[in-house]
């Protein structure tokens, strides 16, 4: 046997199937894994891809011999059977790529067809025990025992989770408190506890919501013919002219369903008596209206004064809330009838005595909860800009919350702790894992009740605090109901979420000859640093591993939201996952520069030298763990070349190789068609080996291997294009091609020189630069058909529109480009009236924006006089400007005048045009202006142009995901 046995991903990933259903895994967010509603965690990987390469990091790669060993297993006996097993054991039950097609089919033909995918979505698929039997087998025979799976950076637990299901040992690690938590409960428990804990968690949740709702009842009234579901309130702030409470509503919009409208009515004197606080009524269907409806208080940051109808600055409102001006008016009740009708209603006078008795109560406990540790009383420390939440008068984590909502999350924290010794005395050892699925109840109400959840009138329901990945300041909000429904929901969720995850756990392995043979599992949940993990060297057979993405998610930011409250929960159970005060920033590998606000310019730099440093040493202690035959995966996305530079560098310098890589599309088909995001959507999977020392003194620099470079870039790009990877991903493909190349020359030097002349080491983005090279070309020969370039401009906005497939794109990935396609920098760019940009963000300019006039005559743009261009782009943009003001008969005129029917260089930009711009239309309407009459001036002028087809994506708007998925 092979000291080193080469394993099945580093020879092929189903890469198209693991697209279509991880697509389809995120399709419905009804029907998401169960692991999912059990605690939010941010950007968790799907399961289906999770499996797929944690598996494919372990199974060898087929061979003649391990069909040899397994003589009386079909699976194993050729390579196509092989595969199949493969995506049979990660519950890929059909054909996506067919049924894909099938539904494409039918939008393009505007068909209505049965669900074309007859399986379920591959995480319902319990993978029977002859396979896991087979599958251990195999393991055992290429290892030597079951390979021990390890993640440093678990996260919400998707690959530990999706390993664990299969009957392989796992090691789960997470340095913040909250995740190696959720690890616990959405991993370890139920692969251990199974459906046998269910009993117990409905007992004793019953027990616990009954007497939450004993405490709470009386400051949660509803009236006789009425139960209320959730209070809708605004923020208000006193005018600064009259003194007059402003509340702070964008419109006054509370359902818009055709026939079923209601909004409120704000009232500003009563009997000819002005009002210091507006008072509400509700209008329904004919009742309302519309204009005033959509007519708010507040927009853009800024507020109007209803009593003098002036605007009051931004400035100011924050200035008020800071000093604690700002107060909370309910202006709706969300209510259901007994004939379970869902309606609303104007406050009242109980409601508003309920919420002031709860504010009395609140005080009166508050400096005894502070005191005992039951209320948080830690600050919000720095956070990134976009999260700064505290210039609207939030100090504190309690400020999170009204007086009643955190006299409600006080409560539950009071008689969780009072149930501990109950639930203690009366299970024995089995009480902490129902104590830790209890306090998770914690966590749901805290995303769905505090005073950053919302109303969400489309949906008609509430937001929970994180619909985003970011703190959102919500100028209006929503308080569930707080005694009887919102902790008894919770309830019904934990239930519900655990059920399902040890169903899935339960059913997988299960053998129908002896029920009690439950597939035996081994998970280990570790809490503390990636980069000094409690496990011997040597001791993991494959380390995969999610990380964090540069600077995508702030885990720690947005965890302390969490953190402050579950540590006076989850805390009593396992304190050492929460010793802090707040979680560790300090040590997490992410891209951060609030922790270096006060470096002034220097900020981004040196948060990037942090996380590089940070992933480095976290790689290096993933050297160490892993076996000298061990694989090391990495699942990595971002679209900005600072991220993957940073992390080629830590994967480099830590020691590896990489030896392949595969892009998996993982976002949802809505994000790709409809929203035309341009962030990038498929996920990288880096295939990586401990790096062997490199026989020779010799030095190698960058221009020793730029043809290797360039070639690896140029095949990965051909092959994933055939895959489909479009865009921003056909660049990301490349990416870890292009790594793989250098890292196997480990130390390669740059061909410049540092400052005072001595070599320095290669930083990955000079050779990634290469790559987008190679992209831009291969790109370019695709869109006007042949290699040779148009120019500059042109090829710029050719490539902008074919990457991208939006006008608006990030600044980063627009320099990058701009770089590749010849030299460009964003600014040239801007001064030619090409591209505006503003916030890191930059705009492919229309014809009409492009307009130079007077002075400006003889400068890159649209100008209808001109003699010449020097830019074919400029003349097509021309033509299309003299098009949409003066008709097609006038653009013919100037055409005919500068010799372009004839002109191959403008018939070629045309060509790649509408090759590169979406050809989308939403209920007929061209989503892209330019696009249309491009089609129509082709169609009518230039018959030698090839005209792809158009898509109408109204019937993709409009069909439910549930139809599909």
């Amino acid at each position: 046997m092979s000291t080193k046995p080469r394993v099945l991903i580093e020879d092929w990933l189903p890469v198209a199937e693991l697209g279509i259903e991880s697509r389809r895994e995120r399709g419905a967010a009804s029907a998401l894994p169960p692991l999912s509603f059990l605690h939010i965690w941010w950007a968790r990987r799907p399961l289906v891809a999770s499996a797929a390469v944690a598996l494919a990091g372990v199974l060898p790669a087929w061979s003649e011999e391990l069909a040899t060993a397994f003589p009386d297993a079909a699976e194993l006996q050729d390579e196509a059977a092989y595969r199949r097993w493969l995506l049979h054991l990660i519950g890929i039950w059909g054909d996506p790529i067919v049924a894909r097609r099938m539904y494409d089919v039918a939008v393009a033909t505007g068909q209505r067809i049965p669900n074309p995918y007859t399986y379920k979505q591959a995480f319902r698929n319990a993978i029977p025990r002859t396979d896991i039997d087979l599958l251990h087998a195999v393991l055992i025979h290429t290892w030597g025992e079951l390979p021990v799976i390890a993640d440093p950076t678990a996260g919400g637990g998707s690959i530990p989770w999706a390993a664990s299901r299969l009957g392989l040992p796992v090691v789960a690690n997470d340095l913040n408190g909250v995740a190696a938590s959720v690890l616990k409960a959405g991993v370890e428990i139920p692969a251990t506890r199974g459906l046998d804990l269910l009993p117990e968690l409905k007992k004793w949740g019953g027990i616990l919501v009954k007497r939450v709702e004993e405490r709470l009842k009386e400051y949660f009234p509803s009236g006789k013919a009425e139960t209320v579901a959730t209070y809708l309130y605004a923020n208000a702030i006193p005018c600064p002219r009259t003194g007059r409470l402003v509340p702070l509503l964008p419109d006054k919009w509370l359902r818009k369903t055709a026939g079923k409208e209601a909004a409120v009515w704000m009232h500003t004197e009563y009997d000819g008596i002005e009002l210091t606080e507006p008072i509400f009524d509700v209008a329904f269907g004919k009742d309302v209206d519309k204009t005033d409806a959509s007519t708010g208080t507040t927009a853009r940051g800024k507020a109007i004064s209803p009593y003098d109808n002036l605007v009051i600055d931004g400035d100011y409102i924050k200035q008020a809330a800071q000093a604690g001006q700002m107060k909370q008016v309910l202006y709706a009740v969300a209510i259901r009838k007994p004939s379970g009708e869902r309606t609303f209603r104007a406050p009242n006078q109980p409601d508003l005595d309920a919420i002031a008795a709860a504010e009395a109560k609140y005080a009166e406990f508050k400096d005894l909860w502070l005191a005992t540790g039951i209320l948080p009383s830690e600050a919000i420390p720095d956070l990134i800009p976009k999260h700064e939440i505290r210039p609207y008068g939030f100090t504190y984590w309690t400020d999170m919350f009204t007086r009643r909502q955190a006299l409600v999350q006080g409560v539950f924290v009071e008689e969780f702790a009072s149930l501990e010794s109950e639930v203690c005395e009366a299970l024995g050892e089995d009480a902490t894992d129902v104590l830790f699925q209890l306090a998770l109840m914690q966590g749901k109400a805290l995303n769905w009740n505090s005073r950053l959840s919302s109303w969400d009138v489309s949906r008609q329901k509430m937001r929970s605090v994180f619909d985003r990945h970011d703190f959102s300041f919500k100028w209006t909000f929503a308080e569930f109901e707080g005694a009887h429904a919102l902790f008894s929901w919770c309830l019904n969720q934990l239930t519900d979420a655990y059920g399902g995850i040890a169903r899935l756990l339960d059913e997988t392995g299960f053998s129908p000859a002896d029920v009690s043979d439950r597939l035996p599992r081994q998970v280990t949940v570790l809490q503390g640093s990636g980069a000094n993990l409690a496990l011997s060297d040597g001791a993991v057979t494959h380390v995969c591993m999610d990380p964090p993405y540069y600077d995508n998610v702030m885990y720690a930011e947005l965890a302390d939201y969490f953190y402050v409250w579950e540590k006076r929960t989850l805390g009593r159970l396992v304190p050492n996952y929460f010793h802090d005060d707040l979680t560790d920033k300090d040590n997490e590998a992410v891209a951060n520069i609030a922790r270096f606000l006060t470096m002034g310019k220097r900020r981004q730099e040196l948060a990037d030298l942090d996380y590089e440093t940070k992933m480095t040493s976290i790689f290096a202690e993933c050297r160490r763990v892993l076996a000298s035959d061990g694989v090391l995966s990495v699942m990595f996305t971002h679209k900005k070349a600072n991220a993957w530079d940073t992390l080629g560098m830590g994967l480099l310098q830590a020691g590896f190789t990489i030896e392949t890589s595969w892009p998996v599309n993982t976002e949802t088909e809505v994000g790709l068609n409809i929203r035309a995001l341009n962030s990038a959507q498929s996920t990288i999977m880096l295939v990586c080996r401990k790096r062997e020392d490199r026989d020779g003194n010799a030095k190698i620099y960058l221009d020793d291997i730029e043809q290797d470079v360039r070639r690896a870039a140029r095949d990965a790009a051909m092959r994933f294009q055939h895959d489909g990877i479009e865009g921003v991903d056909l660049l990301l493909s490349t990416y870890g091609p292009t790594l793989s190349v250098i890292s196997q020359s480990w130390p390669v030097y740059s061909s410049t020189p540092d400052e005072e002349g001595r070599d320095k080491l290669l930083r990955p983005e000079e050779a990634l630069a290469l790559a987008r090279e190679e992209i831009v070309d291969l790109r370019r020969a695709r869109l006007v058909g042949k290699a040779a370039k148009v120019d500059i401009l042109t090829d710029f906005v050719l490539l902008a529109w074919d990457t991208f497939a939006a006008r608006e794109f990030p600044f980063d990935t627009a320099r990058l480009l701009a770089l590749a396609v010849g030299g460009l920098e964003v600014d040239a760019l801007e001064r030619a009236k090409v591209v505006s940009k503003s916030a890191g963000k930059v705009t492919l300019l229309a014809p009409s924006e492009r307009v130079r006039r007077g002075g400006d005559s003889n400068a890159p743009g649209v100008r209808p006089e001109a003699a010449s261009f020097d830019s074919v782009i400029d003349a097509v943009d021309t033509t299309l400007y003299i098009a949409e003001n003066d008709g097609m008969p006038a653009a013919k005129r100037f055409l005919d005048k500068h010799g372009y029917p004839t002109d191959t260089g403008f018939i070629s930009a045309l060509q790649g045009l509408v090759n590169a711009m979406p050809r989308t239309k939403v209920k007929g309407e061209w989503v892209v202006p330019e696009a249309g009459r491009l089609d129509t001036l082709c169609t009518l002028y230039f018959p030698d142009v090839t005209l792809p087809e158009a898509t109408d994506v109204a019937t993709l708007v409009e069909d439910k995901p549930d139809v599909l998925f």
